[in-house]
């Protein structure tokens, strides 16, 4: 009788503790992924946020302060696929955005697919797919765990950011294209576009966002906490001749359709189809929970062109504080607040432009992987005789004719060591190791750890080189990202709506645990690949 008391005790409270608008499963998981959104955003423009954007997401939700990525390169393919199978490239073969195939020696685009056709336009740009993603995703499982009743929609003006969070089972993934300035799909998700997106694409969009200049929200002597507008080691927007505000998007023709990308209407652009697709799918409506994966792409454009430092990259935050509140009060009145789950992170950062820190006095430099690996070949093809042994320098690794060199009966070791000793000559360039050999190396943690999560035989270089901190392969505009240093590694994740209580936590936690968290908050399995493990904290 006490224990029977004791248990309907503890079920009445635990009922008691949902909020009284709040479902018993969530309605609609919204992730939410911006591109190249360093951790440290969402403090250094704090003060300058509004109420209910990103301050909103810190005060109702969970934020895990130290999530950390554990593969490389810190790209946009590798890090979409980590959020959602919870994996890494060892496990689910998304190595990078291009990556040298020596069986079909070429290069390959991560989510390039011949056998299907673009679904809304003619153009290559359709021709993708998820098939070079060896695993599931825990959308795929959110699906499997209710045969299939649960809908599934990816959105993305990048394609590898629509393609890999949806997943393989996905009702559909969308992506931009901007040969025909539309959204589009592929054969594999559809025979034909819905109505509604054509209809959404009727509209011209594109057409009427870029007919608005670009000026920055607050006056621009308020952008205190960014570099000078004008600066030589910043690009500019496609189609326009200088590299400061206000940008003359109006002016920009013949680029306009690609120009979108580097501007704050590139994320208009996707939450406003993001809104047309949760009202005409009717998501969130049906008896299973349903899931939205959007990656917000433009920050990425306008960071790779301008760096975390520009009065563009503040305004693009600040824009987007704005586009979030939209957002979240279109949620709550379409949904109910609280019978959403929602996550906010990145697939990576960013480092600081190499001028600017120049300027500053700290290291930082830019060096060129072409140009190395065309160093290399004449100096093999010098000494060794053998042509073109580099058949591809990039993602930080070299990858080797090996296979032809064995036939032409040359010494590979010997090779291989004056390789070693020409790039360690190189002052940014701090160590060269053989891939297949990683275990066994003499390497420093964490990176050791990621460059084993990282490896794959089959889509890997055969060489890994180590850069100094600070120093890019880019020209001398702009910046990138790829590297283990926290200024790329380090990413912001943080959980709101159904079932998350407010907080923090400043330990340790990894991309590949929200697949884990996930799971565990639906309770359903993990991804097939799934290396990741819950944080616990956030689990009601």
């Amino acid at each position: 009788m006490i224990v029977l008391a004791l248990l309907c005790k503890s079920t009445f409270s635990q009922k008691r503790s949902l909020p009284r608008e709040q479902s018993a499963k969530p309605k609609l998981v919204v992730g939410l992924v911006v591109d190249q959104m360093r951790w440290d955003y969402l403090y250094r423009f704090r003060q300058l946020y509004t109420t209910g954007g990103f301050n909103r997401m810190m005060k109702e939700g969970f934020s895990c302060e130290n999530t950390l990525i554990s593969h490389l390169p810190t790209y946009t393919a590798v890090g979409h696929t980590g959020v959602y199978t919870g994996s890494v490239p060892a496990f689910h073969g998304v190595v990078a955005n291009y990556w040298y195939d020596k069986s079909l020696r070429k290069t390959v685009y991560c989510s390039e697919d011949s056998t299907v056709s673009g679904v809304g336009s003619n153009t290559n740009a359709g021709k993708m797919s998820p098939v070079n993603m060896w695993t599931n995703s825990i959308t795929d499982e959110l699906r499997l765990s209710n045969q299939f009743q649960s809908k599934v929609i990816g959105i993305s003006l990048k394609d590898r950011g629509a393609i890999f969070p949806a997943g393989h089972s996905a009702n559909a993934a969308y992506w931009y294209d901007e040969n025909v300035g539309k959204w589009i799909s592929s054969t594999y998700y559809m025979k034909e576009l819905p109505q509604w997106v054509n209809e959404f694409n009727a509209r011209d969009r594109v057409s009427a966002l870029m007919a608005q200049d670009w000026n920055t929200l607050k006056p621009i002597t308020d952008y205190k906490l960014s570099d000078d507008d004008v600066v030589p080691y910043e690009s500019n927007v496609p189609g326009e001749q200088g590299n400061g505000f206000p940008h003359r998007l109006s002016a920009i023709t013949k680029e306009k359709n690609s120009a979108i990308r580097y501007t704050p209407h590139g994320n208009t652009y996707t939450l406003e189809f993001a809104k047309a697709a949760i009202q005409k799918e009717s998501l969130g409506k049906g008896t299973a929970t349903d899931f939205l994966a959007v990656s917000l792409s433009s920050p990425d454009y306008t960071g790779h062109e301008f760096g975390p430092n520009s009065i563009e990259i503040q305004d693009m935050y600040l824009r987007l504080d704005l586009e979030f509140a939209a957002f979240f009060s279109y949620l709550d009145s379409s949904l109910g607040k609280g019978n959403y789950l929602f996550f906010l992170t990145a697939d990576h950062g960013a480092a600081h432009v190499s001028g600017f820190l120049e300027k500053h006095k700290m290291p930082a430099g830019i060096y060129s992987e072409s140009r190395l690996g065309k160093e290399i070949n004449d100096l093999v093809e010098e000494k060794f005789g053998f042509k073109k042994a580099v058949a591809k320098f990039d993602n930080s690794q070299v990858y080797l004719q090996l296979a032809e060199m064995k036939k032409e009966g040359k010494n590979i070791d010997s090779i291989i060591e004056s390789i070693k000793t020409f790039l360690m000559a190189k002052s940014f360039i701090t160590d060269v190791q053989d891939l297949d050999e990683i275990a066994e190396a003499t390497i420093a943690e964490p990176v050791k750890s990621r460059i084993i999560n990282s490896y794959n035989p089959k889509r890997s270089g055969d060489l890994q080189v180590f850069f100094k901190a600070g120093y890019m392969d880019r020209d001398s505009k702009g910046t990138t990202h790829g590297m283990w240093n926290p200024y790329d590694a380090h990413i912001p994740l943080v959980w709101m709506g159904w079932g998350i209580k407010p907080g923090k936590t400043h330990r340790e936690t990894y991309m590949t645990d929200i697949a884990a968290t996930l799971a565990a908050l639906l309770n359903i399995q993990m991804p097939n690949g799934c290396v990741g493990k819950v944080i616990t904290e956030i689990i009601p």
